[in-house]
């Protein structure tokens, strides 16, 4: 929004003109991001306490748990409210991507809204009823998938599958497999991040990590001479998912400065459906989706443990893990619930260089 004002005031004054460049946008983008968290965030949690819009807690989970009982959640919205804000003040509105990104992401956080309210203030302990949950993501995926394919400027580049660490390796996709891929990239990284949000800090800052890998990505995808240096397909406008991903990262951190160990305020299902969203949709936007793979490797090691202790259940009635997901059976170990959480954060920095790697490998 604020790039318009920017261009006219330039032309009274050069200086101004500093204010165009996607760089410096994307830096005030997070800082603003940052800022609006930071204040914000007080005055969400004081609400949503005096409203007893408390996190309930499992019995059958680990004992250290029990103490969290009644901690705000829903501060998803906080985070939501920082990215939108500064990426309509900050990035170019006449881009589609950021729209589809944008109305993308706020599909996936009113679901999970709905599900969070039916939780803490209908007092619906089951939430939304998983079948309906996962046909409205399926619904705003699938509409999100064909948003990309119908609005593509090279269609050469965008309905392919670009695989990372080999040169000029491009895969075309049909119709009939580039929507059914898009859908489970976006999907999937939405309930990855989901079933991550399980520990104070857990979630967040891995999504702030991946997000800003994936913003470098979107810078070099969607410039000229960059792409062409690294060997990276060129897709015009996906620079501005830059501003996007750095608002996401100052939105996180200014949330994380809440919601670290012990946390006074919790996520929900608003924030990590949205946030993991907005993860797989930015990687499809970049054509980076493999990626996203390896430097989500938490978010993926998450939910395969989920789905191995759950098959192992019902096909020989024995566990794999302690519990699942993962987190909890390093908890149930004996492993310090700080120790838990640094220590997959730091595993998700190894990945994210793993993943920013192929841009020169290759």
């Amino acid at each position: 929004m604020l790039i318009y004002l920017t261009e006219y005031f330039a032309q009274i004054y050069s200086g101004f003109n500093v204010f165009g460049y996607l760089t410096m946008r994307a830096i005030l983008g997070a800082l603003t991001a940052l800022v609006l968290s930071l204040a914000i965030g007080p005055i969400l949690i004081k609400r949503f306490s005096i409203r007893r819009l408390g996190q309930p807690i499992r019995q059958l989970g680990p004992d250290s748990h029990l103490p969290k009982a009644g901690t705000p959640t829903m501060g998803g919205a906080l985070i939501l409210f920082a990215i939108v804000f500064s990426t309509l003040l900050w990035a170019d509105l006449e881009n589609r991507f950021v729209w589809i990104v944008l109305i993308s992401t706020l599909a996936f956080g009113v679901i999970g809204f709905i599900d969070d309210y039916k939780k803490l203030v209908i007092g619906n302990s089951k939430g939304v009823r998983p079948s309906t949950k996962f046909f409205w993501q399926s619904f705003v995926g699938i509409g999100s998938a064909l948003a990309f394919y119908l609005t593509a400027d090279n269609p050469e580049v965008e309905h392919s599958l670009l695989i990372p660490y080999l040169p000029d390796m491009m895969m075309p996709l049909s119709i009939f497999v580039y929507v059914p891929f898009t859908y489970l990239v976006i999907v999937g990284s939405s309930n990855a991040v989901n079933l991550t949000d399980g520990l104070d800090g857990l979630a967040i800052m891995p999504t702030v990590l991946v997000g800003s890998a994936l913003g470098v990505f979107a810078y070099v995808a969607g410039n000229i001479v960059f792409s062409g240096y690294l060997g990276v397909p060129y897709i015009a406008g996906a620079g501005e998912m830059l501003v996007f991903c750095a608002a996401l990262a100052g939105a996180g951190l200014g949330f994380l400065w809440f919601n670290t160990y012990p946390a006074q305020v919790f996520m929900g299902d608003i924030g990590a459906l949205a946030l993991g969203a907005a993860l797989g949709l930015v990687a499809v936007v970049v054509r980076q989706e493999l990626v996203l793979f390896i430097m989500g490797g938490v978010f993926v090691v998450e939910t395969v443990s989920v789905i191995i202790q759950v098959a192992s259940y019902k096909l020989t009635g024995r566990r794999i893990f302690r519990m699942a997901p993962l987190h909890h059976h390093f908890e149930l170990k004996g492993w310090p619930e700080p120790k838990v959480i640094v220590r997959f954060w730091i595993i998700t920095v190894i990945l994210v260089l793993i993943g920013l790697a192929s841009l020169k490998i290759r």
